[in-house]
């Protein structure tokens, strides 16, 4: 399932996200969702979200 709809994504789910500095190399980095950051209902390059370990990135794949 892909991470482009805010409604797929609740606090407590375990995703993979990709950071800024890895968007040029598409490295994914993987944790549970602490809050979600994007007010919007979608949008195209992922929900952003911040993880329990404080990163902070778009959400690529649910788990």
């Amino acid at each position: 399932m892909g991470g482009t709809k805010r409604a797929n994504i609740k606090s407590g789910m375990n995703v993979a996200i990709v950071l800024k500095e890895d968007q040029a190399s598409g490295r994914l980095t993987h944790g549970i969702v602490r809050d979600i950051l994007t007010s919007s209902a979608t949008h195209p390059h992922g929900i952003k979200v911040r993880l329990m370990s404080r990163e902070v990135g778009r959400v690529k794949e649910i788990y």
